[in-house]
């Protein structure tokens, strides 16, 4: 793994609310990964304009990034949703799965303060709230590119070990775009 940080898996936060999508966000990502046996490849990498423009950056296909989406419950709580690139949640499938009748995609600000997390950042690893996480079953298998707390920076891990670390539901959740 590279860039591992010397501190613990509950790096405090900094910036405004405790919060940031800077360096502090790469650091909590990366000691979470460390806490729990994660083999993860950070990768600094140009930003991108789309989905498509990542993937070619990164050498990979839009199948291949998983999107950390930040779910909310009509209850005020949240959860992850880990959907492949070249797919979207399906509302009725997560729904049912979760057992509610109305999940939504919050505001910018507040996935922020939901995650700790700026969009374009957000991953479930080091989340200043640990919420429930839910995977697509398409990318059982893989190995996938995701989020890694920091603008600029890509991580690659093992999904099944994401999976597996994060305690996720590993479900139909997804539809093609």
């Amino acid at each position: 793994m590279n860039g591992v940080p010397p501190s613990g898996p509950n790096v405090p936060p900094s910036g405004p609310n405790g919060t940031d999508g800077g360096r502090n966000g790469r650091e909590r990502f990366l000691a979470d990964a460390v806490a729990r046996g994660l083999d993860v490849q950070l990768v600094e990498r140009l930003a991108a304009r789309s989905l498509e423009e990542a993937a070619a950056i990164l050498g990979i296909s839009p199948a291949d990034i998983v999107k950390s989406l930040v779910v909310k419950h009509k209850d005020g709580s949240f959860l992850f949703a880990l959907i492949p690139g070249d797919r979207q949640i399906s509302w009725p499938k997560l729904r049912s799965l979760v057992g509610v009748n109305k999940l939504s995609l919050p505001a910018a600000d507040v996935a922020l303060e939901a995650t700790g997390y700026e969009r374009g950042t957000i991953t479930p690893l080091g989340s200043t709230t640990a919420w429930p996480v839910y995977a697509d079953r398409t990318i059982a298998g893989k190995r996938i590119s995701m989020g890694a707390g920091q603008h600029g920076y890509s991580a690659f891990v093992d999904a099944d070990a994401l999976v597996s670390a994060l305690g996720a539901v590993l479900a139909d959740i997804s539809e093609p775009n």
